[in-house]
């Protein structure tokens, strides 16, 4: 297995230990340990039933670890619900989206600057008594350009906007850990473009814990710090992408090769 190696002076700013779940007698993810830290963006990847958004779940509070253990900066939030773990700094994008299909793309926003700013979820805010609160959420939509459909519906979108906008939500609540389920599933060609730069620009930010789950390699490419590969919902390699690329296990368990692939 490849060793990602970490300054041990830096304490994680998230850490799973034995990280396990079964369904009956299938054993989901199996015993998950690794260390994540800021500045760093982590791809996860693996083929398809690895067990990388069951890990995601896991770790973001969605469902409860059969064994083992998750640490946000060195407590213990195992038993913690999402809404906890997001109050501790872990923000998470969906694979699927999850927004507010009956409320306007700049509503949405606003009710995810508004709960960073420890106002509530009041969707009957009056907008003019909290022009601050606009302000920053327009910030955000021109962030992943989207001021264009600010007055729209979200049920109008497409299915690529509705990823950068629930981008934007994921940025708007300023987490220091951001996990992105496949940011850029569904997305034309055009729009990938503009997900990757955010992704990269958050990545720059030294106080950042990024994980990423993705299947296109090219983007694996361009964005990874390090990649986890999960098999069968074990880890099986974790290091550096040149490393781990080029490893015979990832060849023959993700990428179905086993000819040395150039990361």
């Amino acid at each position: 297995m490849s060793s990602f190696v970490s300054q041990p002076a830096v304490q994680p700013s998230l850490s799973t230990r034995d990280l396990t779940i079964r369904f009956g007698g299938h054993v989901a993810v199996n015993a998950v340990t690794a260390d994540f830290y800021p500045g760093t963006l982590t791809v996860i990847v693996g083929p398809n039933g690895a067990g990388k958004t069951t890990y995601f779940n896991l770790v973001s509070g969605q469902l409860p670890a059969t064994s083992g253990k998750v640490f946000v900066k060195g407590l213990d939030v195992t038993r913690a619900g999402p809404a906890r773990r997001t109050r501790m700094g872990i923000g998470r994008a969906f694979q699927l989206t999850n927004l507010f299909p009956n409320l306007t793309v700049i509503e949405n926003v606003r009710l995810a600057v508004q709960s960073r700013a420890g106002m509530g979820l009041n969707f009957f805010s009056i907008w003019s008594s909290h022009k601050e609160l606009i302000a920053r959420a327009e910030h955000y939509l021109e962030r992943v350009s989207l001021m264009g459909r600010r007055d729209m519906h979200v049920g109008g979108l497409s299915h690529g906007d509705q990823r950068k906008l629930e981008v934007a939500i994921l940025l708007a609540l300023e987490p220091e850990i951001m996990m992105f389920d496949e940011p850029t599933a569904g997305m034309s060609v055009d729009e990938v473009p503009v997900v990757l730069d955010l992704i990269q620009k958050v990545k720059i930010e030294a106080n950042k814990t990024v994980l990423l789950v993705e299947h296109k390699m090219d983007v694996v490419r361009q964005l990874a710090d390090r990649i986890v590969v999960l098999v069968n919902g074990t880890l099986v390699a974790d290091g550096k992408p040149v490393e781990v690329m080029q490893s015979k296990i990832v060849q023959e368990a993700y990428l179905g090769t086993s000819e040395p692939q150039h990361a």
